[in-house]
């Protein structure tokens, strides 16, 4: 175990090596453990004594400082802006709950470096891949801080997480094996990162893959999603069905819909046009996502009555599409909107009682 291992960043290895540097007895490595994958933090682990639990929090440090909680106006969405210990880096986690199961969306990188037009954190620019450890830990405390279980995780937040494979695809592995996430219940959201998609296909966990497509033709996609350029619709939709054919998933493509710009009846029939005889359990399912308000970007969000209809159309043309619902825009915590901002001394934000 390094100097700089921290809490969620240990392996099985690391945590052992803590336990015989206490001199307990070595059957505390397995409570330890355990303790670290539990519904509470490791320092309110009580099948661990008080004086172990302080060294092993000393041993294995925290990654991430809290620097500010919002939480929406129904109490039913919380969001985190984290600094990060290593280097003062800034991120932010969003914890979505329902009555049976929240879902955590974490971030993968601080910043993004894939410049989508409408998204926040594109606008922000790109500073650091975030470490596996800074991944799990934003799922490990906003579970400490749920009421109900998270049984979902998706890596829907800042960056791009195929730029960013290795870290990625470790923390799905630990999720799903350390935490009891089921793969199903994992998703990666990619706004088409060929390689890394097709890499993807090649892993044994069979997580659901979500991509922004958000345009029809390339020339539109292009203004959109600068990195249309390299990899071109064809190429997204090609690695697409083979990593559906590769896990039997079926893909979800996510639509920001952008009033005039991509949500025209025709557009409509053109998407149908690519995605009708998508491979797969299930084929393709569109996600239509109302555009949300972003300050670097002029586009407006297209009536909700357009964005029914335009699901309409691609359901008549035998394509499943769902309107998302959009939460937590009251405390920018939606669809493209995290974008981690410097918490200011003695500010007043609007906070649930939760601690880190």
């Amino acid at each position: 175990m390094t100097a700089t291992t921290t809490r969620y960043g240990a392996t099985r290895a690391d945590v052992d090596a803590a336990i015989t540097a206490t001199g307990v007895p070595r059957y505390r490595a397995a409570q330890t453990w355990d303790a670290l994958h539990a519904p509470r933090p490791l320092e309110e682990a009580t099948a661990l004594p008080k004086a172990l639990r302080a060294d092993l929090a000393d041993a294995l440090p925290l990654a991430l400082d809290l620097a500010a909680t919002s939480t929406s106006s129904d109490d039913m969405t919380v969001k985190w802006l984290w600094t990060c210990v290593a280097d003062g880096a800034q991120v932010e986690t969003v914890l979505l709950r329902s009555p049976t199961r929240s879902t955590v969306c974490v971030s993968s990188q601080a910043g993004c470096a894939m410049a989508c037009t409408f998204c926040a954190t594109g606008q922000a620019g790109f500073e650091r891949h975030l470490a596996v450890g800074e991944i799990v830990e934003q799922v490990a405390r906003a579970s400490h801080r749920s009421p109900e279980r998270v049984g979902n995780v998706v890596f829907m937040g800042m960056g791009e997480p195929l730029a960013n494979y290795e870290a990625t695809v470790d923390a799905l592995e630990r999720l799903h094996h350390d935490f009891g996430i089921s793969a199903r219940r994992l998703t990666v959201s990619t706004v088409g990162v060929v390689p890394g998609m097709r890499r993807l296909a090649t892993e044994p966990l069979p997580v659901t893959l979500a991509v922004s497509l958000h345009a029809p033709d390339d020339e539109l996609r292009s203004r959109l999603v600068p990195l249309n350029r390299r990899y071109p619709i064809a190429e997204v939709l090609d690695a697409a069905a083979d990593y559906a054919g590769a896990k039997g998933r079926r893909i979800t493509f996510e639509y920001a819909c952008i009033e005039g710009v991509n949500d025209r009846p025709d557009q409509a029939d053109v998407l149908a046009s690519l995605l009708r005889a998508f491979p797969g359990a299930g084929g393709a399912h569109v996600n239509l996502i109302p555009l949300n308000p972003t300050a670097g970007f002029a586009g407006g969000t297209a009536p909700a009555a357009r964005v029914r209809r335009f699901a309409d159309r691609l359901t008549a043309r035998g394509v499943t599409a769902t309107v998302r619902r959009n939460r937590g825009t009251d405390i920018d915590a939606a669809c493209g909107q995290l974008r981690a901002r410097v918490a200011i001394p003695g500010e007043a934000s609007p906070s649930a009682t939760m601690g880190p």
